[in-house]
């Protein structure tokens, strides 16, 4: 496998270097070779040499969602109106209702089924495109997503399934952790556009539903799959990634039902089983016990880590220097390494800007 010149600059360990990074490689990227300008859409992937998109089979919405919101956080407004209109054209399923989950290589709709991951991210891409923009459509549709999440992907109360036939008369997942996780993020950042209490309502309902169906009490871990079903596996990136969500935002929902004392018996779990002392770097999975059960080492899991560290007051020199030398390079950055530290993969998704984005903002240089 390629390797590729570690990013170095004169402050390594500093957030701004990080940022500096960004702005000046990620995002040129995406603005670039890695939007397909005759579509309106970004490419799946791009190589990290020359940064030529892969070719392409799809376009997914939540793709689409996440650059939207890569792009109001950089307040690329225009680009920003662009994507919001992609969003609509080719993902909005105006017979049914909701998002399809991606359109094939010519912008037709390809996997049909309704996905809550997607419509957790479509309700959080607005939020911040509305906030920055203004956009009364932005603000009508986060809130007509919000309640068709409600309205139909229902499992039993707060409960929400995963994954739904196009017409959604048929369950297809049941609930999953990681979609729920990102519709709390999509709610906090609703609540924080618009005001409306009813987003405080949602999350309450939503942080019991988790409190009581996948919370792993030995450890205080929030499961990947409802506590009970068999073949469970702990993430240490979502737990510090929900860690952030829970005691960054000091939202009394998570109060309320002890989330956050969960979560915080949680960080000090996967911190000691699921990272690296030496280099720093978080692995993918570990089973209730805490053994190791994937190695892979994937970019997100990284900057989620940073982004609890930094909720916590920890000191960030050291971390972010292990990070940096790790997974950026001068063309941009390395999305997974094997266990043995090898890359294993090369490309660059264009979903990944989204966790350097949130990462990057929680960052603050007197921190270190």
């Amino acid at each position: 496998m390629q390797q590729y010149e570690t990013m170095q600059s004169t402050n390594p360990d500093s957030p701004s270097a990080l940022r500096s990074h960004y702005a000046n490689i990620v995002l040129p990227v995406w603005r670039g070779s890695g939007f397909n300008a005759a579509l309106n859409l970004p490419f799946e992937a791009v190589m990290p040499g020359d940064h030529a998109p892969l070719p392409s089979k799809r376009y997914r919405a939540m793709a689409c969602a996440r650059q939207l919101f890569v792009f109001s956080d950089a307040g690329d407004l225009a680009h920003a109106k662009t994507l919001f209109a992609s969003l609509r054209h080719y993902f909005q399923d105006k017979i049914n209702g909701g998002w399809f989950y991606s359109v094939d290589a010519h912008g037709a709709p390809l996997e049909r089924q309704k996905d809550l991951y997607t419509h957790a991210f479509v309700v959080f891409a607005c939020a911040h495109y509305a906030r920055r923009s203004g956009d009364s459509e932005a603000f009508a549709l986060l809130n007509e997503t919000s309640r068709f999440i409600e309205a139909r992907f229902s499992n039993d109360g707060a409960l929400l399934n995963a994954v739904l036939s196009e017409d959604m008369n048929t369950m297809l997942e049941g609930p999953l952790q990681n979609p729920l996780m990102h519709l709390a993020e999509a709610w906090l950042a609703a609540r924080d556009t618009t005001g409306d209490a009813v987003f405080d309502h949602r999350l309450a309902a939503l942080a019991q539903a988790i409190a009581d169906t996948f919370v792993h009490e030995p450890t205080g871990c929030i499961a990947e799959l409802p506590i009970g079903v068999p073949g469970n596996r702990l993430e240490p990136g979502h737990q510090f990634e929900w860690y952030f969500l829970a005691l960054g935002s000091q939202h009394a929902a998570f109060t309320a039902t002890k989330l956050d004392a969960c979560l915080a018996r949680a960080f000090e779990f996967v911190e000691r089983n699921g990272v690296d002392t030496d280099t720093g770097d978080v692995v993918a999975a570990l089973d209730e016990t805490g053994h190791v059960i994937d190695s892979t080492q994937r970019i997100w899991a990284q900057t989620e880590y940073l982004r609890a560290m930094t909720t916590r007051g920890d000191a960030l020199s050291e971390q972010i220097k292990k990070y940096a030398v790790r997974f950026l390079h001068a063309r941009g950055w390395i999305e997974c390494r094997s266990g043995n530290g090898e890359i294993s993969r090369a490309e660059m998704p264009s979903t990944t800007p989204y966790h350097l984005a949130t990462a990057y903002a929680s960052l603050k240089d007197q921190a270190i």
